[in-house]
């Protein structure tokens, strides 16, 4: 069973820093891409950054380019989501996704249960 286990969430001033952390697991399976979403009160989740495993470089959303860096430890299988320069904006409940297959099955979508991020001004 495919687990995504989330941490590094808290309540910062703006200007700080934070690093979520999220570990994959799951046996035999074949991982494609990793990344974050947000979701804010009363808004609907959007993409924050994510990782195609295959290769590429990283993609994020505008309003986080230039302050977040998205990384990915192979060897712990665990991505990570360095947040610089954190804004009020920013404040959202964060979750780690995950895109994989067990070996001769179709792909899914998997999800963390999600890390709270509050940033005052």
């Amino acid at each position: 069973q495919v687990q995504l286990v989330e941490s590094g969430g808290g309540l910062v001033q703006a200007g700080e820093s934070l690093r979520l952390s999220c570990a994959a697991s799951g046996g035999a399976i074949i991982w494609y891409a990793m990344g974050w979403y947000r979701q804010a009160p009363g808004k609907e989740r959007e993409f924050v950054a994510g990782l195609n495993l295959s290769g590429g470089s990283p993609n994020y959303v505008d309003s986080v380019k230039g302050r977040f860096t998205i990384s990915r430890d192979s060897a712990k299988n665990t991505v990570y989501l360095q947040m610089n320069s954190l804004k009020p904006e920013d404040s959202a409940v964060y979750y780690c996704y995950a895109r994989a297959s067990r070996i001769g099955s179709p792909a899914y979508d998997y999800w963390g249960q999600g890390t709270q991020v509050t940033v005052s001004s």
